[in-house]
């Protein structure tokens, strides 16, 4: 019922798994990942219980064949099951049932397996492999290779029944002592006619707000804010939340001519930023007071 990829990056170290299926809110159910530990898709006839044991077993130190096979060997139906797993050295295994629905099958790969299941044809998942692979020789961002993998299947036809839900996680190869600080993307596409396009649309929407993050990558790169403001509104010229504060940032700054500019984008798009500036504003907030937000919202003359 679903086809899915899971995967170590081999630059960074970060577990991602991306995943469609005609299923309501696949995202919730078939993968499970933790920083520093590994990755693993349950899916088929799904044992949930498959992600957080594995991810236990991980955390253990157990490869990915050995979590394969203890999860399969705890389970009565282990002949519908399909499992996908890597783990924090980059080893990858996966298991398909004799009982799964065709077309499945899968691929493992030196640090990445893609499973399938109920497909429209045999070719989904390693056209997925390929794609992923493809991906990694042009040195692709590692969410791009994710989102490939996924558009290879779909050209190849998918799930048979149709297309429903997708979704997409990435999380820091470092091992965190708060679980939320290692989660890098937790996107999903509960239901929606056409899912991976619309999830590579707000995939695309995230990477930048990602940008205008001063711990995010780009900033530690050494990228300052105006290149990282720059290069965000040119991958979602229609965030204009983003335009709204960095509109606000260059006020802090004391350049109010262009901070006009940047929350005129904002205003001409919703007018309801225009209150929100007021609201700032009457609260003393974010460098606003009620002088400011008066010269920022001016008409222009």
């Amino acid at each position: 019922m679903t086809y899915s990829i899971v995967a170590r990056d081999p630059a960074t170290g970060r577990f991602g798994v991306a995943v469609q299926s005609h299923f309501l809110g696949v995202g919730p159910v078939v993968p499970w990942l933790e920083a520093g530990v590994g990755a693993i898709a349950t899916q088929a006839q799904v044992n949930i219980s498959f992600g957080p044991i594995g991810l236990e077993l991980l955390r253990a130190g157990r490869t990915a064949e050995e979590v394969v096979a203890a999860c399969l060997a705890g389970d009565g139906e282990s002949a519908v099951r399909q499992l996908g797993v890597v783990d924090a050295q980059g080893n990858a295994w996966a298991h398909t049932g004799a009982d799964c629905i065709p077309a499945c099958g899968h691929l493992v790969r030196d640090g990445f397996t893609v499973q399938g299941n109920l497909l429209e044809r045999d070719t989904c998942w390693p056209a997925m492999a390929a794609a992923y692979e493809a991906a990694l020789a042009e040195e692709a961002p590692f969410v791009e290779r994710l989102l490939r993998g996924l558009e290879a299947a779909e050209r190849e036809g998918g799930d048979v029944r149709g297309k429903q839900s997708a979704a997409i996680m990435v999380v820091s190869g470092e091992l965190q002592q708060a679980a939320w600080r290692g989660r890098l993307m937790d996107l999903r596409i509960e239901d929606h006619p056409d899912p991976v396009p619309e999830l590579r649309r707000i995939v695309t929407m995230q990477l930048a707000y990602q940008l205008m993050d001063d711990e995010g990558d780009a900033a530690k790169a050494g990228a300052s804010g105006d290149e990282r403001y720059a290069q965000a509104m040119q991958l979602a010229p229609d965030a204009y939340e983003l335009a709204f504060w960095w509109g606000l940032e260059l006020a802090k700054r004391g350049d109010v001519a262009e901070a006009r500019r940047e929350l005129r984008v904002a205003f001409d798009a919703d007018t309801r930023w225009r209150t929100t500036l007021d609201h700032l504003a009457g609260a003393g907030q974010q460098g606003m007071n009620p002088e400011l937000a008066g010269k920022l919202s001016a008409e222009d003359d």
